[in-house]
């Protein structure tokens, strides 16, 4: 009798530990499901209709739409542009506040302002700057470099328009990939860069075989989510430059707000989902870590880098 109720007890306590975390998990299920699981059903099903029933109509219009390719062609281009920038500085922004210097936490602080500064607002900003009349014109003129200023941008200067809305997306979002990586760079013991320093491995090498693989999680996290947050940049470069340098969030705004067409914009809406998924798995499958544990590889680029 004992025995029969020893292995009850015990199947119990099993079954609890089973369903005990899916139980701590459903307030969140729940949240996730209602939050972005039926709006993203709601939109795949208005993206396929066409009057009552199945149907490409929407997506036809919207491939048919000059602005759609250039939109798609803008927005690529600022992710090659701007996500790389934004990693380098924020690596260089983290090595300089683990240096140490003075005035540390003012540094920190102050390159972390723009994180406060609406999108919105920060094209505004930056639209005082790029301006026919703005600062920098102003600075041209100034200067005798220039009689009358640039049209940074005119509809028809199509590469300065790109390089104004890079600047503007650069100066409002490293911030959030610096927050990131100093975060993550903070948790790399700093045992292994001593050991190297030991072994003669110069700045360089110790970057480069000891700091930045410790910091490929940090750095997969920081890319895939500024990757994602590119995909869905649109207030900037409404300030800036209205439609004349489309993006694919504006012109999902454009169809829904404007031309009232729920669908096309739906369908907008997918492509930017099908973009950051794809960007997200391949960040995934390029930086995921190697079997082999942390400390071995470390151990062994340190042997490298001598």
């Amino acid at each position: 009798m004992t025995t029969v109720s020893t292995e009850r007890a015990t199947a119990g306590a099993a079954s609890r530990f089973r369903t005990g975390p899916w139980l701590l998990l459903l307030p969140s299920i729940l949240f996730m499901v209602l939050l972005f699981g039926w709006p993203l059903v709601q939109g795949v099903i208005t993206a396929f209709d066409d009057g009552g029933r199945f149907g490409l109509a929407a997506w036809r219009r919207l491939f048919g739409d000059p602005y759609f390719l250039r939109a798609l062609r803008n927005t690529l281009l600022l992710i090659v542009v701007v996500v790389p920038v934004q990693l380098v500085l924020a690596v260089a922004m983290s090595l300089l506040a683990q240096a140490r210097p003075r005035w540390l936490s003012g540094h920190f602080y102050l390159w972390t302002v723009p994180l406060a500064v609406s999108e919105l607002a920060a094209g505004l900003v930056w639209l005082s700057v790029f301006d026919s009349h703005g600062y920098l014109n102003s600075l041209l003129v100034s200067w005798g470099l220039s009689d009358t200023g640039v049209q940074w941008l005119s509809y028809t200067n199509t590469g300065t328009m790109l390089l104004a809305v890079a600047v503007a997306e650069v100066w409002r979002a490293t911030s959030l990939v610096f927050v990131i990586v100093v975060a993550g760079m903070q948790l790399i013991p700093r045992d292994y860069d001593e050991a190297a320093q030991v072994f003669g491995a110069s700045f360089r090498q110790r970057l480069w075989h000891v700091t930045l693989p410790q910091l490929r999680p940090s750095l997969q996290v920081a890319l895939i989510l500024r990757t994602i947050l590119a995909l869905q940049a649109f207030a900037v470069a409404q300030a800036l430059t209205g439609r004349d340098f489309p993006l694919l969030m504006g012109e999902t705004y454009q169809w829904y707000v404007n031309l009232q067409n729920p669908p096309v914009a739906s369908a907008a809406a997918l492509v930017v989902l099908a973009l950051s998924l794809l960007t997200a798995v391949l960040y995934l499958r390029t930086m995921r870590h190697p079997d082999r544990p942390d400390r071995v590889r470390v151990s062994r680029r340190t042997q490298e880098a001598r």
